[in-house]
């Protein structure tokens, strides 16, 4: 056995002591280097990284403005709403709290699609997600009482949009609905860092930036995981500006409880403001469906519906003008040296072009007799309009005819209008590669061929005639600077005699609307319309009771109220309804009488218990 010398160990034991003392000093050197590292040089990264994991700024949402009619009533509104909420973060199995849940309050397959549709949307973790929207107080008792069994449940209450009208107002104010992508793309997106829905219709999504208001801030502190703790200051967001509508829920209502249950159409305008003061679209459907949250079921039922509820007519409905131009184009005939007041023609019931042998026949297979342009308008003869329209040549009437609006949309606040057809030959060679033909300015004169146009629109024409020359353009707010545009005529006192030729035909026994003017307590004026919908061979006659009634013609009417100084001009289509002068005629008379008569051109506050029970029954018609 071998032993060290004492010496030798004491030597190498301060060697080991050494080195371990020096590896210490390295250690503590490389410690204290990191500590100056992170506390004196890197010192304020650390400090803001650190500041910013548990300071947080969350978007507050700004109160959405409220929509008010002429007189002051509210059609939207913001209303409390009871929503119960999920943190998922603090839950084990998502798919068993669901369960329960539905045990115990019900869940639809459509809210637990759109919880996990929500889920994947949010923004930040431990953000809610909504479970169940519209919660009832009984319903949120029963969550209450065993609320320690679901710790990770709670209760949010929010604004919610509300149509105080879902029915009567749903294509006039629009509704919300969440905003998609390309809607993002064209709002800033910090100001819809706190909502997820956007106004989808009428005026709800034309003014939808002055609707929405700025968003505000809250300053919060939140844990290493996330939650937040505490709020630590607050920036209130700005509300939505408040808006004034030019439409009146009165007559609204009305257009809708005449209408009962037709598919159509009716515009209202104030022409010395171009302001609307109803714009119907029958069938509607509820507002309120949308922001309450649309089961998928309940939304293809509105998709598949062969009488489109969710489709606009008023707005993009595209329909053949028909006989309502008439006095417009009376107008440009005179301007264009055409036709003069006194100039007669001999109508046989049809007209012909030279060399031709195909007849194009008035809506009277007898004819009109002696036709001069007043009998022409007062008795809508077809074959004045179609010489008329041919002396004048496409390539002159369709400029001129542009001057009332036709062939464009209405611009102002009016989204989502269509253009219709302004027939020319330009455009047709642009739509259809082909040339222009003779015949097609003929029945361009009365309204028919490629022309179409939309209720919005011929409500426009029409504040021309009841202005005498000056045309306005629609608008939804009140506060907008008017547009209108005034139509020049070689002779300005054409517009007032066309204006008294549209009186005589509701207040003239040969009028084709005189049915409708009869013992009217006031004077108006109109130009009734029948649109044909299904073209007929050269010896066809045309059969209401045995043609389908998707073919059967449409009834439209244009007009004013009272005819001397005017506060309401009217256009109405009623589709497949037959004639303008027996079916859409007396509704002009009864929209007529309302304003005029009963609410003294709207003076007068409407009856809210009658709006209410309009709109109750077409909740009920709805529902069935």
């Amino acid at each position: 056995m071998q032993y060290n010398h004492p010496r030798t160990e004491r030597i190498l034991t301060t060697q080991r002591v050494i080195i371990a003392s020096l590896g210490c000093l390295a250690l503590l050197i490389l410690v204290f280097g990191r500590l100056v590292w992170l506390q004196i040089i890197e010192h304020d990264r650390f400090v803001t990284a650190s500041e910013r994991n548990r300071l947080q700024v969350v978007p507050v949402a700004p109160p959405r403005g409220l929509i008010r009619d002429r007189q002051g009533i509210l059609l939207a509104d913001n209303r409390p709403e009871l929503r119960l909420v999920m943190i998922p973060e603090e839950s084990a199995e998502l798919t068993t709290v669901l369960d329960a849940i539905d045990k115990r309050i019900g869940l639809t397959g459509d809210e637990r699609a759109q919880f996990y549709n929500r889920l994947q949307s949010r923004r930040r973790p431990y953000d809610q997600v909504v479970v169940k929207t519209q919660l009832s107080d009984q319903d949120a008792a029963i969550i209450a009482v065993e609320g320690h069994r679901f710790p990770e449940l709670q209760f949010d209450a929010t604004p919610r949009r509300e149509y105080s009208f879902g029915h009567l107002t749903a294509h006039a104010v629009g509704y919300l609905g969440r905003i998609n992508s390309n809607e993002l793309q064209n709002v800033p997106e910090t100001r819809y860092a706190a909502t997820d829905v956007y106004g989808k219709l009428g005026v709800e999504r034309a003014h939808e930036l002055t609707l929405h208001g700025n968003v505000g801030l809250e300053r919060v502190e939140a844990n290493a995981r996330g939650r937040i703790m505490r709020v630590m200051s607050r920036d209130d967001p700005t509300p939505g500006t408040d808006l004034t509508i030019h439409l009146d829920i009165g007559l609204q209502a009305k257009a809708y409880e005449i209408l009962n249950g037709r598919r159509g159409a009716i515009v209202a305008m104030d022409p010395k403001t171009g302001g609307i003061l109803a714009l119907v679209s029958q069938p509607t459907f509820d507002a309120n469906q949308f922001t309450r949250g649309i089961s998928s079921s309940a939304y293809q039922a509105l998709q598949s519906d062969l009488d489109l509820p969710l489709f606009n007519r008023a707005l993009q409905g595209q329909y053949p003008p028909g006989s309502t131009i008439k006095p417009m184009l009376g107008l440009v005939g005179l301007d264009l040296g055409v036709v003069k007041w006194s100039d007669r023609i001999q109508d046989p019931g049809f007209f012909q072009l030279p060399g031709m042998e195909r007849r194009y026949r008035d809506w009277k297979r007898w004819g009109h007799g002696t036709v001069d342009l007043a009998k022409a308008v007062i008795e809508s003869c077809d074959t004045y309009f179609y010489e008329m329209a041919v002396e004048s040549g496409i390539d002159r009437l369709s400029p001129a005819m542009g001057l009332f609006g036709f062939g464009q949309t209405v611009g102002q606040d009016v989204l989502g209008d269509g253009s219709g057809v302004l027939p020319s030959r330009a455009w047709k060679r642009a739509q259809h590669r082909q040339a222009w033909f003779p015949g097609e300015t003929v029945i361009a004169g009365i309204g028919q061929g490629y022309w179409t146009t939309t209720p919005i629109q011929l409500a426009m024409a029409t504040t021309a005639l009841a202005n005498r020359g000056t045309l306005m353009a629609p608008q939804f707010v009140q506060g907008l600077d008017p547009v209108s545009r005034t139509i020049d005529l070689a002779t300005p006192a054409d517009w007032e005699r066309m204006a008294r030729e549209m009186e005589r035909v509701l207040h003239s026994p040969g009028g084709t609307a005189a049915g409708a003017g009869k013992d009217a307590a006031y004077r108006m004026a109109g130009k009734t319309g029948t649109a044909q919908v299904a073209g007929l061979g050269q010896d066809e006659e045309y059969d209401a009771e045995n043609t389908p009634e998707h073919l059967r013609d449409h009834a439209l009417f244009v007009g004013f109220a009272p005819a001397t100084e005017p506060s309401l001009v009217l256009a109405i289509i009623l589709e497949n309804a037959g004639s303008g002068g027996s079916q859409a005629a007396p509704v002009f008379r009864a929209m007529s009488d309302y304003w005029v008569l009963e609410r003294q051109q709207g003076a007068l506050p409407p009856d809210m218990a009658w709006v209410r029970r309009i709109d109750a029954q077409l909740q009920r018609v709805d529902d069935q």
